[in-house]
């Protein structure tokens, strides 16, 4: 049996240019009914992620064999970017992500997503959060949005939680 080298481990500054190229790939892929995102360049997305994202959140990345394939931005509770390359979708990494942010944040989370990105929207509900108000992004996307919230219920405060970390670390 070969062994995966799978982790979430705190962003690091040498993450910074592959982080990047995750959301911008990501971003490109997922919201290209968004006219900003057909035309934001990687430069671009470099600024922004350092002086917004960066500037403002706590930021892990998955690895995989060492390279960069994910990120989760959070603001305490709430999840203000998750990302995963294009090449790594549907492989887990979303799903070890939110339970990631559950063991940050075991009493609840919160979180925006465009209506329009359904792979996004059934993830979250999979997991637990419930559309709670349906609205508008702020400029300059300006697009139709949906909030979640995820609260814990009495199963999943009885639920392991550094055993599913566990079982993610090690690729399972």
């Amino acid at each position: 049996m070969t062994h995966v080298n799978v982790s979430i481990r705190l962003f690091q500054d040498h993450d910074e240019p592959a982080v990047v190229g995750v959301w911008h790939r990501s971003g490109q892929a997922a919201y290209a009914f968004l006219p900003l995102w057909r035309t934001l360049t990687l430069d671009c997305a470099g600024t922004i992620f350092r002086e917004v994202i960066r500037a403002q959140c706590n930021i892990w990345v998955g690895t995989l064999e060492q390279q960069v394939v994910a990120y989760l931005a959070m603001k305490g509770s709430y999840i203000d970017r998750m990302f995963v390359d294009p090449s790594r979708w549907r492989k887990g990494w979303g799903t070890r992500l939110i339970i990631f942010a559950k063991s940050l944040s075991p009493n609840g989370l919160e979180l925006h997503t465009h209506q329009g990105t359904r792979a996004a929207r059934r993830l979250y509900e999979k997991h637990g959060f419930k559309a709670v108000h349906f609205g508008t992004s702020p400029p300059p996307e300006s697009a139709p949005d949906v909030e979640y919230h995820w609260k814990p219920d009495d199963k999943a405060l009885q639920t392991d939680r550094a055993s599913q970390l566990s079982q993610l670390q090690r690729g399972g």
